[in-house]
């Protein structure tokens, strides 16, 4: 057998059909495949688990003879360990990506999460993940990457950075159930600081809107506007209500799972002045929805009422989230435990409700008072 050198590979003849290969004489296995076309390739042949197996290694003159040579001993090492290259090539080249994440990604989770999240998490994907990593392979993905994904994002929207790098950690996770990864590599990024905007009504901005809200025009988007305040429910809970959904009578509002943020029931107890106004309306309103479109769905959104509402009152940063803020800043400063809070809010998480424990000073100092007058007495 002839020494596959670079001598060889520039004289050796082309075969007059199909190809032929010249195994080396010192290495097993090693050898050159010529084919009609004189396409010439290095390659192995070897046995694995009673197979026989032919690796191409590469292509002359991108590969030289020695570096194909030295390719030929690293791979008969690892043969050596029972480890089979071609496998490895294989899976490498049919490993999932990315893209491939997003597909299993969106069928998989997105069931789970509310129109709302799942429109925000789109885009997210379409607008950032997607265009720079689509192609990656998943188990190739590494924290540097992450993290240059994050410094990029951040660059002009440092919350909405955190955002992404939180959904790609949680779809990275589920990659990890599927064994697709062994750990995240989005574990650990570092998060860039945020500065939460939250606004409280104050009980004299509370009665300029309430009495904005009798004189708006669109007085349907004004009864959701009430319910807003009334229940410190999210605007989509409140626009896609329907009469079936509540119970006049013992005064509940039943959210049925694929209404709630979280995918859970909830069973939330409403206020009289919340059922005196359901009630006013189930008497004039007619269809399913509480506030409906002449298209037979849902308001879709509040934001030319609440643009009118904003001008009318003075407040012009109000936002409708904020009113889910002052109505939990009401009961806190009333007394009422955070347990109460998260429960009529719809919290599925302790420490969501825990945002708003700053806001307990007055009632803390009143039972601090409390004890201190009674322990007075005693003296």
């Amino acid at each position: 057998m002839p020494k596959i050198n670079e001598t060889f590979v520039r004289k050796v003849t082309t075969p007059e059909a199909n190809q032929k290969i010249h195994y080396d004489g010192e290495h097993a296995g090693f050898g050159l495949r010529v084919t009609k076309a004189g396409t010439k390739s290095f390659i192995l042949n070897y046995h694995i688990n009673k197979r026989e197996r032919r690796f191409t290694i590469g292509k002359s003159p991108a590969w030289t003879a020695a570096a194909a040579r030295e390719k030929a001993k690293e791979l008969r090492r690892l043969i050596d360990q029972g480890i089979d290259p071609l496998d490895e090539r294989i899976e490498r080249r049919e490993a999932p990506t990315v893209a491939d994440l997003w597909t299993e990604y969106e069928k998989i989770h997105f069931p789970t999460l509310s129109p709302r999240s799942q429109t925000d998490q789109r885009g997210m994907w379409i607008n950032y993940i997607l265009p720079n990593l689509a192609t990656v392979a998943v188990r190739e993905l590494n924290s540097r990457q992450i993290d240059r994904l994050h410094a990029k994002i951040s660059e002009k929207t440092p919350t909405r950075a955190n955002r992404v790098l939180e959904v790609l950690r949680k779809a990275l996770n589920l990659s990890i159930r599927w064994e697709w990864i062994k750990k995240n590599p989005a574990d650990g990024f570092r998060r860039n600081a945020e500065h939460s905007r939250e606004k409280y009504l104050t009980l004299d901005q509370y009665e300029r809107v309430f009495t904005a809200l009798d004189k708006m025009p669109n007085q349907k988007a004004a009864n959701a506007i009430r319910m807003l305040i009334l229940t410190g429910a999210r605007r989509g809970e409140v626009l896609g209500l329907e009469w079936q959904d509540l119970d006049l009578e013992q005064g509940i509002w039943n959210r049925p799972p694929h209404k709630s943020k979280d995918r859970k029931p909830k069973r939330v107890p409403l206020s009289t002045e919340a059922l005196l106004l359901l009630r006013g309306m189930h008497d004039v309103t007619e269809g399913n929805f509480l506030f409906p479109t002449s298209k037979g769905t849902h308001m879709p959104d509040l934001n030319r009422p609440w643009r009118w509402l904003r001008a009318e009152v003075g407040i012009p940063d109000l936002r409708v989230h904020d009113l889910r803020h002052s109505f939990a800043s009401i009961l806190v400063s009333s007394g009422e435990t955070l347990e109460t809070i998260g429960k009529l809010l719809g919290h599925s998480q302790h420490q969501t409700t825990m945002r708003y424990a700053h806001l307990m000073d007055d009632p803390l100092r009143n039972a601090a008072n409390s004890f201190s007058a009674q322990a007075s007495k005693a003296n």
